[in-house]
C-alpha cells in the first residue's frame, strides 16, 4: 500500500520532523475507508506515531453482504464521532504525556497530536501507544488481560458516570457530538439485521431490550467496540490502554462487558469465573465513580446494572443473529442469557 505524499508531507509539518524514516502499515479501514499505519520519524519528539486517513467513497461491497445506504451514513458518522472523541475527549482520560506514572494510567488511551477534516477526508495522528509501553496486541486473552481490559472499563465508565434522574449531571463532559446511543449494533442503526432475524420471541423483544438499556437511571460514557482486538498491553498484560472510538457514545457500561468477553471467552468456562470477571469489573467500577463521582453511589449502580447483563448479551444476540446467524459467539451461554432476558422483562412487565 503506498502513502499519498500529500499525507506524508502533512505528517512530518505537523511533528516538526525532519523526515519518515518508515511507514508500516497496520490495516486498511473497514469497508475501503482509509487506512491505520505506523510513522516513524526522524528529528521530531515523536519516534512514531499512528495515523489515520479517512477517506470516504461508497464502498462497492461490503464482506458479509450489508452494504447500503444506511450502513455507508453510519461510517460516515462514525469517524466524525471518532474525530470529535480524540479532539475534544480523549485529553480527559490517561494521559500517555508526562510523569511515568501519567503513562500507563488505569483507563489510558492516545492523545490527539494533530487532526483536519474537510468534507472527504480526515488526517488523524495519534501517540503510538507502543512508545507508552503498550506494545501487546492479543489475539486471545489470558486471565491477566481480560482483569486488565475490564479495570479498563471500570476506570473509564466510572469516570463518566451520570444518573440520568438527577438535576445536577456529574458526568464530566457534554456528549451531544458523541453518538446518543454508544456502540455499533445497537437497533436505531441496524434495521437491515432486525429484518432479517428469524428468532421471533427476540425479535418482538428487540424494542423493549433496547429502551431498558436507555433507560436505565445511570447512564455514562461506553466505548461501543470494546473487543480485545481494539485494546494494547504492557508487557505483563496487566495494564490495558483502548484505542479505536468509532462508537463512542453514552449508554450502559453492561454493553462494553459483554462485548470484551464475547471477544474473549472460549464459552467453555466455569459461570463461577465469569461471575468473578463481573465481580472485579464492579470492584474497579466503585474505585472510579468514589474518585470521580463522589455524588453517587456505586452500591447503587451495581444493582442497576446488574440485572442488566443478560439484557446487553440479549442486545448483541440481536444483532448478531441477524448479521452472522453461524457465529461463534451464539453459543450455547450466550442463549441462555438471552433466554433469561426474555424471562426478567416478561416479569418486570407483570
Amino acid at each position: 500500500m503506498t502513502i499519498d505524499k500529500a499525507v506524508i508531507s502533512k505528517i512530518t509539518t505537523a511533528l516538526k520532523a525532519q523526515s519518515i524514516s518508515e511507514i508500516e502499515v497496520i490495516q486498511s479501514l473497514w469497508g475501503g475507508y482509509g487506512e491505520l499505519f505506523r510513522a516513524k520519524l526522524t528529528g521530531s519528539q515523536y519516534s512514531s506515531v499512528i495515523v489515520k486517513h479517512i477517506k470516504l467513497p461508497q464502498p462497492e461491497s461490503h464482506p458479509k453482504g450489508w452494504n447500503s445506504a444506511l450502513s455507508h451514513q453510519r461510517k460516515l458518522k462514525s469517524y466524525q464521532v471518532e474525530a470529535n472523541w480524540y479532539q475534544h475527549y480523549a485529553q480527559l482520560c490517561g494521559s500517555g504525556s508526562g510523569s511515568d506514572n501519567d503513562r500507563q494510567s488505569e483507563n489510558s488511551v492516545p492523545q490527539c497530536l494533530y487532526i483536519q477534516r474537510s468534507e472527504l477526508e480526515t488526517l488523524l495522528i495519534l501517540e503510538d501507544l507502543h512508545t507508552l509501553g503498550f506494545d501487546q496486541v492479543l489475539t486471545h486473552a489470558d486471565h491477566t488481560a481480560i482483569l486488565a481490559s475490564l479495570k479498563w472499563l471500570g476506570h473509564f465508565h466510572g469516570q463518566f458516570m451520570a444518573n440520568q434522574f438527577t438535576t445536577s449531571q456529574p458526568s464530566t463532559v457534554n456528549t451531544t457530538d458523541l453518538w446518543p446511543t454508544g456502540s455499533y449494533w445497537h437497533l436505531d442503526t441496524r434495521p437491515d439485521e432486525l429484518q432479517a432475524l428469524s428468532d421471533q420471541p427476540l425479535k418482538m423483544a428487540a424494542n423493549t431490550i433496547d429502551r431498558t438499556l436507555k433507560q436505565t437511571p445511570y447512564q455514562t460514557i461506553i466505548h461501543g467496540d470494546a473487543k480485545l482486538a481494539n485494546f494494547c498491553f504492557n508487557t505483563h498484560h496487566d495494564k490495558a490502554a483502548a484505542v479505536d472510538f468509532q462508537y463512542v457514545g453514552q449508554g450502559c457500561g453492561m454493553k462494553d462487558v459483554i462485548l470484551l468477553l464475547s471477544s474473549t471467552l472460549t464459552f467453555t468456562e466455569p459461570h463461577k469465573l465469569i461471575e468473578q470477571y463481573l465481580d472485579y469489573y464492579f470492584s474497579q467500577l466503585a474505585s472510579s465513580i468514589n474518585l470521580h463521582q463522589p455524588d453517587i453511589n456505586p452500591k447503587e449502580v451495581e444493582q442497576t446494572w446488574r440485572p442488566l447483563y443478560c439484557i446487553a448479551w440479549a442486545d448483541f444476540q440481536r444483532f448478531i443473529k441477524g448479521w452472522s446467524p453461524k457465529h461463534v459467539k451464539i453459543n450455547a451461554y450466550t442463549e441462555m442469557l438471552t433466554a433469561q432476558a426474555l424471562s426478567q422483562l416478561t416479569t418486570s412487565s407483570k
